[in-house]
């Protein structure tokens, strides 16, 4: 018997126990992973609250993280016992010490890679990697605007497209990350409780907006996010950290004729093949300094109500990971 963070019902951190839990056997295409690493992500507490009803209670958050397989399941060719895997998936259960997954959604872990590297970028690595080269493709020379450029996915947007050639703006809330989002490549940061965000993109695009807005904070930004556009613009709003966008009157699109995108990553890595290029992508990118995991602070598993806090709270950088 293995020990999890469980939760009876929806609700805030408190929720969370530390308690034994059964991982159970590797049925059939399965295998048994002890985690190593296991990323936390914002998406962890709309699940835990309820917000994103996905977990049945007595249930475990957690959509990713990285391990070694301990047992496999028949017809599993691929892996062997001792492999170092990772993986993430629409299915919550990473906040455990173990857990039986479909072999088929695990990724190899290069020997150049860490475990902890590949728990922190798996969920948002490869969010932003489809942001960048799926969902609104940006090309050598496009003026693109991150919110939240401090965050998780935004520090891999302001590096990854810095790296692809773009002019980065980073915007965040507050000005003791102005100095983290420069030091990450961004060539304007702009810190939004204390300045016009359209006046100073104006300003610093001769008032022609940005090719790409990556929108990750949802309602409070929205708006600003229509502004900011440029003629033929896109904006991506991938993410609700201030709260659902209201529904919107796609009239609003029209004068600059934008195009809108509300998506999300596992549709885009729903095919093994996909995750796999996705995968290979992202590791490359840490091999060449596009991407760095940046982890800000490593958390004992036990103390995941902690963690959310700390996330919620907006006191945290980049990525943040538990370990068992």
């Amino acid at each position: 018997m293995s020990k999890a963070i469980v939760q009876d019902d929806k609700g805030g951190p408190e929720e969370f126990k530390w308690v034994e839990w059964d991982a159970g056997r590797p049925g059939e295409g399965d295998v048994l992973i002890r985690h190593t690493a296991i990323g936390v992500n914002f998406i962890d507490t709309y699940v835990r609250s309820g917000a994103y009803p996905m977990m049945t209670f007595p249930g475990v958050v957690g959509m990713e993280a990285a391990g070694i397989v301990e047992e496999l399941g028949c017809g599993v060719e691929d892996l062997s016992v001792g492999d170092r895997v990772a993986y993430v998936m629409t299915e919550p259960g990473a906040y455990s010490e173990q857990r039986v997954v479909p072999a088929e959604r695990m990724v190899a872990i290069p020997d150049d890679i860490t475990d902890e590297t590949a728990a922190a970028l798996m969920l948002k690595g490869m969010t932003a990697e489809q942001l960048l080269f799926r969902i609104a493709p940006v090309e050598q020379g496009d003026i693109v605007l991150v919110h939240s450029a401090a965050g998780g996915v935004g520090q891999l947007l302001v590096t990854w497209a810095k790296a692809l050639g773009c002019t980065v703006i980073g915007i965040t809330s507050t000005p003791e990350k102005a100095d983290l989002i420069s030091s990450l490549g961004a060539d304007h940061v702009i810190v939004s409780s204390s300045e016009d965000v359209p006046a100073r993109v104006s300003a610093i695009t001769g008032g022609k907006g940005c090719a790409v807005v990556y929108d990750g904070v949802g309602k409070d930004t929205f708006d600003v996010s229509i502004a900011v556009a440029s003629k033929f613009g896109r904006v991506v709003s991938f993410g609700n950290a201030s709260g659902a966008v209201p529904p919107v009157n796609i009239a609003v699109l029209a004068p600059k004729c934008l195009l809108l995108a509300r998506p999300q990553v596992f549709p885009y890595i729903a095919d093994r093949s996909d995750l796999l290029r996705a995968s290979d992508r992202l590791f490359d990118a840490v091999r060449t300094g596009a991407v760095n995991a940046d982890i800000s602070k490593i958390y004992a598993l036990s103390d995941a109500s902690e963690a959310h806090t700390d996330l919620e709270a907006r006191r945290t950088t980049g990525q943040i990971l538990l370990q068992p």
